[in-house]
């Protein structure tokens, strides 16, 4: 509240997605402290008032913590107004007909005419070659991350703007000997300074990671931040070590929090690239997603752990769930699964302007190129694929960020409505991701399948009789949007599952405490989606394995002992879990993808994890896109353009196979077979023999569910294996949820 108005006028409005059980829509007045704030009343609107759909526009009594009036029998005028989910066009249905215009309410519209290449980990070899029929007669043609990222780097003439939660200069990106490309043997490092030297405008935006610094130079998170300043000072390339900062309205203790717990996770490259058969003439080209240009990023589909260690991986060891790990003590290295897109046309300005916003508020005005005053050379946003091409894309863009970290956001809670921005407490966020997200499930008819780096939130439904939910404030919906869902589902007796693809636990010693404490969250999440759909089954009297809906996977790997491996010349501590992984053969693929496939025909592929941090809007800055193809919808028949083969490509990576049922994989055949098969991969995964590779990686998450819809361990799987830690996770007290939510 403002100080010293006796009679403050806020104009705010808000567009409020609800998935939850409530009585009362609550307002609450706060004055604002150096140190928090001070509750002055609160309002209170009946949700059955709501129900009817019709518009309430009153003025409310403010009210004190025991219900009465408070002095001056101050009141608040409001106006709302209910829209039942159920009602909406796209409920349930799919995207439907070409002219759908994108997801509402958000700063960037969607961009038609657009072209985007889907990437599933930083490389795939010659021989990772899945035969994937799509329409027309045509197959699925897998392509190279970091081989495009190399070139389009290359190629730039004017400008090559980079962001990311960490980068690396000493890597390469090129590293398959035969697939050699000239100049492929400079580091990254190298190779922006020789483009910077060619004239190229240069600017980077690294996360400074305010625990590191001169002395401390790894810091709590091992980015190279400030390796990677210190490499650039004084050359060409404009790099800028970027700490997550507050806005102007945060508390004292919330401007802490947020310098030090939070960070930028977008990860961007921007560039000029030349006109297909035009040499004189340039466009703008970007990539986004889950991989940042940084050391441990580099894996192809195969995902070994031992045979590429004199390779490819000897200068590229990554292993931090072990302490004091090194290619010197041998293997397992942590492969990564990831993955990213490349973007043209009208959206690639979009990533553009992002980065301008980020640069203006944080590097500075003077080095930004004006791309106005190259109108003569590059082309102003224009579609790249023309309206009959069968393979165009409509594409568009999504943030989480606010006015901390972007220049430029209005300053008025009306501008900030009308321009698909929400005010918060002197703040203006954009959190279009995760209303991305939640459009997306709403919309799904058939099947959701997501792969993501965390798995957590709605906390405000976990239920939990240990800790006060309220208290914990992940409060993103994507979860229980999942869940209602498939509740729905249930209740119309329709088809629909859900399949999420996690890493075995998050990156770190697995016994730590904050790895701990992440873990316990996403069991609560869990818990809460299972509870709801075994409820709905009774409703509805069906007897049903709830994994038959909703069901989690986690990717390992297990290799035998091949003739001329790598020889480490130490070896790991003794009764470590280094020592029994190295001696067991076997890691989990860590997994770090943020991507959501609906229906075969939707993708949103970004920077964003399934957690409060990302989907927040005021926490992390991400960035991610939403796309389908309008020739390729899932309508009368399944789609099957360029969505359905990556994801059937995807699938052949983590199962060794391609099989009839993935086609279909909202059918009770395609779940079963997925999970029985991932179920005997876990199993050899964990058996003391070990006779041969493991035929694929896709494992069933360790877990049980019971008829209650509780997550409960698994006889004998208490512990990760080679582990002592725990695999539904310990609550963390004395760590703040904001760190690990």
């Amino acid at each position: 509240m403002l100080e010293h108005d006796s009679n403050p006028r806020w104009f705010e409005s808000f567009h409020i997605y609800c998935a939850h059980m409530a009585s009362n829509v609550i307002f609450t007045v706060k004055e604002d402290d150096p140190i928090g704030a001070t509750v002055i009343g609160r309002a209170y609107v009946p949700v059955i008032k709501l129900l009817n759909q019709e518009v309430i526009d009153e003025c409310l009594e403010l009210v004190d913590d025991r219900g009465k009036s408070i002095h001056g029998h101050s009141k608040i005028h409001v106006k709302l107004h209910f829209f039942k989910v159920e009602r909406e066009c796209q409920w349930s249905r799919g995207i439907q007909s070409v002219k759908f215009p994108g997801v509402p309410f958000t700063f960037f519209p969607q961009r038609n005419g657009c072209r985007v290449t889907l990437y599933q980990d930083a490389h795939l070899p010659d021989n990772f070659t899945p035969k994937i029929p799509l329409t027309g007669g045509k197959y699925y043609e897998p392509h190279r991350c970091w081989e495009d990222i190399f070139d389009a780097i290359s190629n730039a003439k004017h400008l090559i703007y980079i962001t990311g939660w960490s980068v690396y200069t000493e890597i390469s990106l090129i590293r398959d000997l035969r697939r050699p490309k000239p100049g492929g043997d400079m580091t990254l490092g190298e190779l922006l300074k020789k483009k910077a030297s060619e004239g190229v405008r240069v600017l980077m935006l690294v996360w400074d990671d305010r625990t590191s610094d001169g002395l401390f130079k790894n810091g709590f998170m091992a980015t190279h931040d400030e390796d990677t300043g210190a490499y650039f000072r004084g050359s060409e390339v404009n790099c800028i070590l970027c700490p997550r900062n507050p806005d102007d309205g945060r508390s004292l203790v919330q401007n802490i929090q947020i310098s030090l717990m939070l960070t930028h996770h977008q990860k961007i490259v921007v560039v000029d690239a030349p006109l297909p058969n035009n040499h004189e003439k340039r466009r703008i080209l970007s990539f986004i997603g889950g991989i940042d240009l940084c050391n441990g990023r580099y894996d192809t589909p195969f995902h070994s752990l031992f045979r590429t260690l004199d390779s490819i991986h000897h200068d590229d060891f990554h292993q931090p769930n072990f302490p004091n790990s090194s290619v010197k003590k041998g293997g397992p290295r942590e492969p990564w699964h990831d993955i990213h897109c490349k973007l043209e046309g009208p959206i690639a300005w979009d990533v553009l302007f992002n980065f301008e916003q980020r640069w203006l508020k944080q590097g500075g005005k003077d080095l930004l190129n004006d791309v106005r005053d190259l109108s003569h050379i590059i082309i102003p946003p224009s579609p790249v694929m023309l309206p009959d091409d069968h393979e165009r894309w409509n594409v568009q863009l999504f943030r989480s960020i606010d006015g901390g970290a972007a220049f430029g956001f209005p300053e008025k809670p009306e501008d900030a409505a009308r321009a698909g921005l929400i005010s918060g407490k002197d703040n203006i966020i954009d959190r279009s991701i995760q209303d991305g997200y939640i459009n997306a499930i709403r919309r799904a008819k058939n099947f959701i399948y997501i792969e993501n780096q965390y798995f957590l939130g709605s906390s405000y439904g976990w239920n939990s009789n240990d800790i006060k939910d309220e208290d914990i404030n992940a409060l993103h919906l994507i979860p229980k949007e999942l869940s209602l869902k498939i509740v729905s589902k249930i209740e119309a007796g329709e088809d629909f599952r859900v399949y999420v693809v996690l890493p075995m636990w998050p990156e770190g010693e697995p016994e730590g405490a904050s790895v701990q404490a992440i873990l316990d969250w996403q069991r609560r999440t869990m818990q809460m989606m299972y509870t709801d759909i075994v409820h709905a089954l009774k409703v509805k009297h069906i007897v049903a394995n709830p994994r038959d809906y909703l069901t989690f996977f986690c990717l390992g790997n297990r290799e035998i002992k091949k003739p001329n491996e790598y020889i480490p010349s130490e070896k790991p501590d003794q009764d470590t879990n280094y020592q029994r992984a190295q001696e067991a053969r076997r890691f989990m693929i860590y997994v770090h993808a943020k991507m959501m496939i609906v229906d075969d025909e939707y993708i949103i592929v970004g920077s964003a994890n399934i957690n409060q941090r990302s989907m927040d809007g005021a926490r992390d800055s991400e960035i991610a896109m939403g796309a389908f193809q309008p020739c390729h919808l899932s309508k009368r028949q399944p789609a099957r353009g360029q969505v359905h083969g990556f994801r059937m490509s995807l699938w052949y990576e983590h199962m060794g196979l391609l099989d009839d049922c993935f086609s279909c994989p909202e059918s009770l055949d395609c779940i079963r077979k997925v999970n029985q098969i991932s179920m005997k991969y876990w199993d050899l995964y964990c058996s003391e023999r070990l006779d041969h590779d493991l035929p694929g990686h896709l494992l069933s998450y360790p877990v049980g569910v019971t008829e209650e819809g509780d997550v409960t361990e698994l006889p004998g799987s208490e512990f990760f294996p080679d582990t002592k830690a725990r695999v539904l996770g310990t609550f963390a007290g004395y760590m703040p949820p904001i760190l690990t939510t």
